[in-house]
């Protein structure tokens, strides 16, 4: 019977922080369980506490059924979080190393052993060589290699669309984000492991690509703990909520449409316990100090006053009851200001290469989401409106009074690596500590995490950095490129509610429905290499495209 079970685990931060204590829960057979919760909680710690590449404090962690695990960023190392650099700084690694990496243990040390084999055959052709090439075959075959290979020709098809012989030596660095995960997705879905342990999933996919996600998630059999932020796919897809916060784990048994609720009730029976216990506490105190003073003259209540005593030492040691998480209260005080009617105008616009010329007016005020696949070119029209060099015929530009602020979907912000969130704020934005630290409080990044270094913090806290940064810009104009893929769903939230009180104009980039149903305008960079408007938000543009 497949499943997950975790046992009093106890984690603690290599600079000593405390993370998970005494967490207990258990994934059966075949359900499809979410881990959420604030970001910087431990998600993606307890999912490798899980896998094994970290080892806990305390508790114990135990599988059934082989392990499947896809990491956050995919492009990295099995155990090490780590990619594998050429000399450039890209990933070196081919489509055939990507697919070993999610392979089973067994499959990966054959397959090693093989590599090994075959560059000793290069270099030399002895019958000792030739005998541990042989050898090598064998031991690749016995482990099921060459049966997965066939399993992996079905997987690049339908990721890549071209046979796994044919792609097996491409560098993984020429696919993008989104072909990576589907990729792999569609290797530990299609493979041997019964239980499988993914962290954001659905982050690089495109629409399309998350709602196949969430059907296949729907029809496999397979046991699955995943960490996701996208509202829809959370109420499409999982079926129990496993939450993360302070420290500790609770699991709602419903799915996402009832989890606030369940939420909300959770913590106020908590809140209600934690009175009580107060109460009978006060009351054990009061009672030990009257029975104290009366013994002090009566030595016929001693008895009674050391009762009275070893019953409050019995209930303090016994302990409350937990607390009730601490709410996030993010504050995003977005404000924007006045600018000309228009603030982008794009006549004759085309991205060499990506798109046909299109000619788009944007209004101030205006959210305006833009859709569209995933290289349909969304990034770089952002990134050229924010000002950045990209190739292009005709023109763009902004309105009168028009400041933008750009969010990088890839939080790819060298200028940021080594510096902590206070020391940017600080610095950037010439703010005395006092000022920067008030405003990272709103953000919910004060405390430890504001000296933290920027490369650090989880992918949600950068991002709500970049945020408060656009905020202290005064930008009027934000350029979001897919903002709400790392942040937590309090966050993601918060963002949608500052966007609302923006005084100011909005593009975002997004695959996020929940999201886009606040926007009153869409831009679909189409299939075809058309640009074009529509009332509604078009995610399977493809599919449009072949009606058409």
């Amino acid at each position: 019977m497949p499943h997950v079970e975790v046992t009093h685990l106890t984690y603690v931060l290599p600079d000593g922080r405390p993370l998970l204590d005494d967490v207990s829960f258990r994934v059966g057979d075949g359900v499809k369980a979410a881990l959420v919760g604030p970001n910087g909680a431990g998600k993606t710690t307890l999912l490798r506490l899980v896998s094994g590449d970290l080892r806990p404090i305390e508790g114990s962690v135990a599988h059934s059924g082989g392990l499947g695990v896809m990491r956050q960023f995919v492009g990295s190392l099995r155990g090490t979080g780590q990619a594998t650099p050429g000399g450039d700084g890209r990933d070196s690694r081919t489509v055939q190393d990507l697919l070993l990496s999610v392979a089973p243990e067994r499959v990966r040390q054959a397959a090693a052993r093989l590599h090994e084999a075959e560059l000793a055959m290069m270099e030399r052709e002895d019958e000792k060589t030739q005998m541990r090439y042989a050898q090598a075959i064998t031991d690749y075959t016995d482990a099921g290699g060459y049966d997965i290979e066939v399993l992996w020709d079905a997987c690049t098809v339908a990721a890549l669309g071209a046979p796994y012989d044919n792609v097996k030596y491409r560098d993984v660095a020429t696919l993008s984000g989104g072909e990576q995960k589907r990729l792999v997705l569609e290797a530990l879905l299609r493979g041997p492991d019964q239980v499988l342990l993914l962290d954001e999933p659905d982050n690089y996919l495109d629409v399309p690509g998350k709602i196949w996600l969430e059907q296949a998630l729907r029809d496999t059999p397979k046991t699955v703990l995943l960490v996701s932020h996208d509202r829809q796919l959370l109420a499409n897809a999982a079926d129990r909520i496993v939450t993360v916060e302070s420290g500790n784990v609770w699991i709602h048994g419903g799915g996402f449409a009832t989890y606030a609720e369940a939420r909300r009730e959770r913590n106020e029976r908590l809140d209600e316990l934690r009175r009580r216990w107060d109460e009978e506490h006060a009351k054990l105190r009061r009672l030990v100090l009257m029975l104290k003073q009366k013994a002090s003259n009566n030595d016929g209540m001693a008895p009674a006053y050391h009762a009275a005593q070893t019953r409050l030492r019995r209930f303090e040691e016994a302990g409350p009851p937990e607390l009730a998480p601490k709410d996030q209260f993010i504050s995003m005080r977005l404000r924007g200001g006045r600018t000309g009617k228009r603030s982008v105008i794009a006549e004759g616009l085309e991205l060499t290469g990506l798109m046909k010329p299109f000619d788009l007016e944007v209004w101030y005020g205006e959210r305006l989401a833009v859709l569209g696949s995933n290289g349909s070119g969304k990034s770089h029209f952002l990134r050229l409106l924010a000002g950045e060099a990209i190739r292009h015929t005709g023109t763009a530009r902004l309105g009168a009074r028009v400041v933008p602020g750009h969010f990088a979907q890839t939080h790819a912000r060298p200028e940021l690596l080594g510096r902590t969130p206070c020391e940017i704020v600080m610095t950037e934005h010439a703010r005395l500590r006092n000022e920067a630290m008030k405003a990272l409080a709103r953000y919910e990044l004060a405390g430890r995490i504001a000296d933290q270094r920027f490369e650090t913090l989880s992918g949600g806290q950068q991002a709500r950095l970049q945020i408060l940064l656009l905020e202290l810009s005064g930008a009027t104009l934000l350029l979001l490129d897919e903002p709400t893929d790392n942040l937590d769903l309090a966050s993601a939230e918060a963002l949608q509610e500052g966007l609302g009180a923006f005084a100011g104009t909005v593009l975002a980039v997004t695959h996020d429905r929940w999201f886009a149903a606040d926007f009153d305008r869409f831009l679909v960079f189409g299939a075809d290499g058309r640009v074009y408007e529509s009332p509604e938000p078009v995610w399977d543009e493809k599919r449009v495209a072949r009606a058409r």
